[in-house]
């Protein structure tokens, strides 16, 4: 049958696949617009299953919080060339999946992919889109957080993104919160405190220390004070409310929300970058 430019267009319209895809869908389909996407996505399907070793290493990372500042979320859609995530499509595409995040709050990346999109799943669009564009896209990570305040930061055009909790709620904290999103986008701790710092870490730096220690030769007497004393270090360098603080390094990150408010502190924070 023929098949008109027009019909052409509101397929593309509706998936976002090129014309001649979208002519050679409807071609396969007799016109039936529905098998016609579905023609689309099983390529996309297939492709997927080729690309799957290919490192997907671009794309974008979208941070966004609810309008009441309750709720946060980050979201990481890769892809493996620049100029693909450079792509406006894909941006809004990744925007609208952070959206949905955002209002139907998953537990975890897999239950976001499960969310509805258009009549379809997140998950299933992604594999629509793997055919679309003819690269490995994935949707790569996904973190939520629930405080007083959330507030989010995207950094380097999609590169990376931010979301800080503060346990107290006021705009006269934007600034200060945005500020500690980019201390964490900058310096990456791993935890909001030495309290955040798992076990298991705190154990291997200290063996790490003494054994630092050991081969300078000091005395095994003092071998776990001198770890002790390493580990306060990591502590000041790795956790965030003991990290200088990158706009004024004679203050801590504590220090600096005190500064702001005497009760102000940070309860959680989540940082998802490209990579």
């Amino acid at each position: 049958m023929s098949i008109s430019a027009q019909d052409v267009k509101k397929l593309r319209d509706m998936t976002g696949a090129g014309m001649m895809d979208c002519k050679k869908a409807l071609t396969e389909t007799d016109g039936d617009f529905e098998a016609a996407v579905e023609f689309l996505r099983k390529k996309g399907a297939k492709l997927e299953a080729k690309r799957a070793d290919r490192h997907a290493k671009e794309g974008v990372v979208i941070a966004k919080v609810s309008d009441d500042q309750k709720k946060g979320v980050i979201i990481k859609l890769s892809c493996e060339t620049d100029f693909v995530a450079k792509n406006q499509d894909f941006i809004d595409l990744a925007q609208q999946f952070a959206e949905i995040a955002l209002q139907e709050f998953p537990s975890d990346v897999e239950a976001l992919r499960a969310q509805s999109f258009n009549g379809i799943t997140i998950g299933e669009k992604v594999t629509e889109q793997v055919g679309v564009i003819g690269e490995k896209i994935e949707l790569a990570d996904y973190q939520r957080l629930e405080a007083e305040q959330v507030v989010p930061y995207i950094h380097m055009g999609y590169k990376a993104g931010v979301i800080v909790g503060l346990n107290k709620n006021s705009g006269d904290f934007e600034t200060a919160g945005k500020d500690v999103a980019m201390q964490v986008a900058a310096m990456k701790p791993i935890a909001v405190d030495k309290d955040g710092v798992d076990a298991q870490t705190v154990e291997k730096e200290i063996e790490i220390g003494k054994e630092q220690a050991r081969q300078e030769g000091k005395p095994e007497a003092i071998l776990e004070k001198i770890a002790m004393g390493k580990l306060n270090k990591f502590f000041k360098e790795k956790t965030l409310l003991n990290q200088a603080f990158v706009k004024d390094s004679s203050l801590t990150v504590a220090q600096y929300l005190k500064q702001q408010d005497s009760d102000l502190t940070v309860t959680d924070f989540k940082h998802v970058e490209l990579g």
